[in-house]
């Protein structure tokens, strides 16, 4: 019965999302008159030549087909002013021979000592940088594509889109860029394997293509097609099209890795520096496999799987009685991952996949053999993956995902997961179904979402369910969302995560995004408000003694400046009932009762542009039945391109009655790139809570493109004030925690 108020609530927000008065009115016509100059500058189509020639990549652009290659070199403003042409020039050529796409831009500048390069390892962070986008949507079908960036440097960053937004940044494809940089500007020149795209044999020879230009000391961002604000390299229906593939095949090719690795590995030991053993040498190998089954289908297969040159989990001091999530960083796990996602990643999700391998507290459990077929078939998408694992946690999983495509973007789609533990018990399952539909309605952006799941869990009657309805409205002047999940208690999802069950829960934000044009102020970002409420499953959310906890925002100023840096000032309203006292910090409880409590925060971040950079927060306030002071200091200095220091500090002052605390964290990261294929990375972090130090120091060779050589060492001390054998005292090195040596080298052959 309480369901359809809430859901006539959330219908009825979104109504007044829909229509907030003359500002609306004013943002209406300027989108439109931006809507009808980029369908008239969009321009025909570009073809890619074919090209007999031996093409020798070196970033200048001198041989003879680049001199009569089709080009674009008109690209629009999104930042700042939308629509108008790019400050600086831009040339974009390409041709093709039958294994590879080349892609030459010329990027002039009128400033060339203002140019910004100071990244060089690859998947660095290039938005600090000027930089060049390519999107090649080879399916042709507006939804998925790959993206591949460089920076003045010839560092390279890519990434496999899949879905609205949806940016898999961890993807690592074959390809290659070199750059030269001139009196005039800089050149990059791209080669893109065809084995490292996806398309349709039978297909209309046209890749969907779009190119993004970024400048950093201007923070303007220009693009072919989809520069206005409501649009984007990201939102591939406005990409253009890229001619010349009627004649491509893509073979039934085969990629084999096959890895070898060395380890040395010290005694762990205990707080008191006493040996718990495990010390010693080993060694291993393994084999992943890529096959393309068909043009558009590819299979993974994986033997003996290690991921020691994985980077370790940013520490957390967790002052909340909820888990926390961590990111996925392993490599098998991270190519076309976002085919399986589904549901509300770090709130509930059928499958994380975090859960295969490693064990709540991230110790790795071996993978004897996995295997993953991933790809489109006409409207279908498809996944699927399997998963044995070893000592330790012995267990069959399997996930299956299927999608298909309704009208420009929109999907609908199903979910099955599966796990089967070998100490019995009986199969763990969940089945979900949902379905995505972005629109565009009068230039304006509207993406009414819907998922149901349910799990079956062995010894558990019934088939408990988490539904989540939701709209989000992202455009230029109002960002706005709402959603409502029902998750019941008895939802378990063994291959997921879920944060609570047997919940009501609404979340949302209202934010109000004018342009000034005043005090150096590109745009303000006003929030009225955001909101997280949690409701028991019995209760309602329209009623705070139903509330198990609640989160409220406003900002009534903040913004960003036209130089890149950014100012927030928030006001935060909390709600938590906890029914059984919890551990905030170690040694210091919270207990059972209805806590509400206010505070204030102040933000600042200064732009990228500058070689150093400092990201700023100071919060203040209650803190349950105390009080909190929280402050947050981040800084990063980038040279020139070659050395990068960064270390974050983050403090939180407790004072309860009768009681206090301060938790620290301390980050430091080192980062040291030789040239594009070369770096070293050093992150050591400490918080005074666990009471040890981490270290975590890797150092990375690619020899070329696809093989690798990883040198890395992790171990950990304690800190314990009470141990003979504190770090940093000398004798503490011979005692770790834990220890580790690790060389991992792999190979790949292309067949």
């Amino acid at each position: 019965m309480r369901l359809l108020p809430s859901l006539c609530w959330s219908a009825g927000l979104v109504a007044s999302m829909l229509w907030p008065g003359a500002a609306w009115a004013r943002q209406d016509s300027t989108t439109q008159r931006a809507q009808a100059v980029s369908e008239q500058a969009g321009g025909a189509p570009i073809r890619a030549g074919f090209i007999q020639n031996t093409v020798q990549l070196n970033g200048r652009l001198d041989e003879a087909f680049w001199a009569t290659a089709d080009s674009i070199s008109e690209l629009r403003q999104r930042e700042p002013e939308q629509g108008a042409p790019s400050t600086e020039r831009t040339v974009v050529k390409v041709a093709r021979d039958r294994a590879a796409l080349y892609v030459g831009v010329r990027l002039y500048d009128d400033h060339v000592p203002g140019i910004r390069a100071t990244q060089l390892r690859r998947d660095a962070d290039l938005d600090v940088d000027d930089n060049v986008t390519l999107l090649i949507d080879s399916f042709h079908d507006r939804r998925s594509g790959f993206f591949f960036r460089t920076n003045p440097n010839g560092a390279m960053w890519d990434a496999q889109f899949t879905g609205v937004d949806d940016a898999n940044e961890n993807w690592n494809g074959i390809w290659d860029v070199v750059v030269s940089r001139d009196s005039g500007g800089w050149t990059a020149e791209f080669r893109i394997p065809f084995r490292t795209l996806r398309f349709h044999n039978e297909g209309d020879g046209v890749f969907g293509f779009n190119v993004q230009r970024y400048i950093r000391r201007k923070n303007e961002s220009t693009l072919w097609r989809g520069w206005g604000r409501a649009e984007g390299i990201y939102r591939l229906i406005y990409e253009g099209d890229l001619l010349g593939f009627s004649d491509l095949r893509r073979e039934r090719d085969l990629e084999l890795r096959p890895y070898a690795l060395a380890r040395a590995t010290a005694n762990d030991h205990d707080a008191l520096g006493t040996s718990l053993g495990g010390g010693g040498a080993s060694a291993k190998a393994g084999l992943d496999a890529k096959v393309a089954v068909s043009p558009t289908v590819t299979a993974d297969l994986t033997v003996n799987t290690d991921f020691a040159q994985v980077e370790v989990d940013q520490q957390v001091i967790n002052l909340t009685r909820f888990p926390t999530f961590f990111p996925e960083k392993r490599e098998f796990f991270l190519e076309s991952s976002g085919i399986f996602d589904f549901g509300t990643p770090g709130r509930v999700q059928p499958f994380y996949s975090r859960r295969i391998a490693l064990s709540d507290e991230g110790e790795a459990v071996p993978i004897l053999a996995g295997g993953r077929v991933y790809g489109k078939m006409g409207p279908w998408t498809l996944g699927v993956l399997d998963a044995q694992t070893g000592d330790g946690d012995r267990a069959n999983d399997l996930v299956f995902r299927v999608k298909h495509d309704i009208l420009d973007r929109s999907y609908l789609g199903a979910i099955g997961v599966q796990r089967v533990a070998e100490d019995g018990g009986g199969a763990e399952r969940v089945a979900g179904l949902d379905v995505d539909l972005p629109l565009v309605l009068g230039g304006r952006n509207i993406e009414p979402s819907f998922w149901i799941m349910g799990s079956q869990t062995p010894g558990t009657r019934g088939f408990p369910v988490a539904w989540r309805y939701g709209t989000d409205f992202p455009n230029d002047l109002f960002d706005n969302f709402v959603s409502l999940y029902r998750i019941d208690s008895g939802f378990v999802p063994a291959l997921g995560f879920v944060r609570r069950t047997g919940i009501w829960e609404t979340t949302g934000h209202i934010n109000f995004m004018p342009r000034p044009h005043l005090l150096g102020i590109r745009q303000l970002d006003i929030e009225i408000p955001s909101w997280d409420i949690i409701a028991n499953e019995s209760g309602s959310i329209f009623h705070t003694r139903d509330w198990q906890t609640a989160t409220f925002e406003f900002r009534p100023l903040g913004g960003d400046f036209q130089s890149g840096a950014r100012f927030e000032i928030n006001i935060q309203r909390f709600f938590d009932a906890p029914v059984d006292s919890f551990e905030v910090f170690r040694g210091v409880t919270v207990p059972a009762g209805r806590y509400w409590w206010t505070r204030g925060e102040l933000k600042y971040v200064t732009s990228f542009s500058h070689p150093f950079s400092l990201s700023t927060l100071l919060s203040w306030g209650d803190f349950y039945q105390g009080r909190n002071t929280e402050f947050d200091l981040e800084g990063v200095w980038r040279s020139g391109g070659h050395l990068i220091l960064g270390t974050t500090i983050s403090r939180s002052r407790v004072t309860f009655p009768g009681d206090r605390f301060t938790a620290v964290q301390l980050t430091g990261r080192v980062e040291y790139a030789f040239n594009t294929r070369t770096s070293f990375l050093g992150f050591v972090q400490y918080n005074n809570e666990d009471q040890r130090v981490d270290f975590n120091l890797r150092f990375h060779w690619i020899p070329r493109i696809g093989d690798d050589l990883y040198i890395v060492w992790n171990s950990g001390y304690t800190t314990d004030p009470e141990s003979p054998h504190r770090f940093p005292s000398g004798r503490s090195l011979g005692r770790p925690l834990n220890g580790a040596l690790i060389v991992k080298a792999v190979r790949r052959f292309a067949l």
